[in-house]
């Protein structure tokens, strides 16, 4: 078996969400941030001590649920991060503000009339010099295309 899980013999395992859970039951968050999620095989404590590992055949995103007990759901909780969100305003300013973000090979959430890039000092200068005004926030990111983002 895959090492990560050797020796834990109470560790129970996930394969994936579930598909169609129960409403109603208070939730038990497991936090993580993006770049765990990103996996399919780590390890895991949600916020009452009990421990997970993960092989999954997918990676799981915030709010997925993933056990259910006779009174409790275990939600994951991604971790709030540090990203910029510019209001697009109009469609020329849109495809100038996703060459500009592209061209930089940096990860994007597209949210409503927003675009959400996690925050970078060289992205908050180049928006500053073209005159596209940006609001530094926390928030759950989830760009498109994956979880990890493409890095040089």
């Amino acid at each position: 078996m895959f090492t990560l899980f050797r020796n834990s013999a109470e560790l129970e395992v996930i394969r994936g969400p579930l598909d169609a859970p129960k409403s109603g039951l208070p939730m038990i968050e497991l936090p993580a941030d993006r770049f765990i999620l990103a996996k399919r095989r780590w390890r895991g404590r949600a916020s009452d001590g009990r421990e997970f590992g993960f092989e999954l055949d997918r990676p799981l995103r915030h709010g997925d649920i993933f056990l259910q007990t006779g009174v409790h759901s275990y939600v994951v909780a991604q971790a709030m991060e540090p990203v910029l969100r510019v209001v697009l305003t109009d469609p020329p300013q849109a495809a100038r503000v996703a060459w500009q973000v592209g061209n930089m090979h940096l990860s994007v959430e597209v949210r409503g009339d927003s675009l959400f890039v996690e925050d970078n000092p060289i992205l908050r200068n180049l928006l500053d010099r073209e005159g596209i005004s940006f609001t530094a926030v926390s928030a759950v990111f989830e760009p498109l295309g994956g979880m990890a983002g493409h890095r040089h």
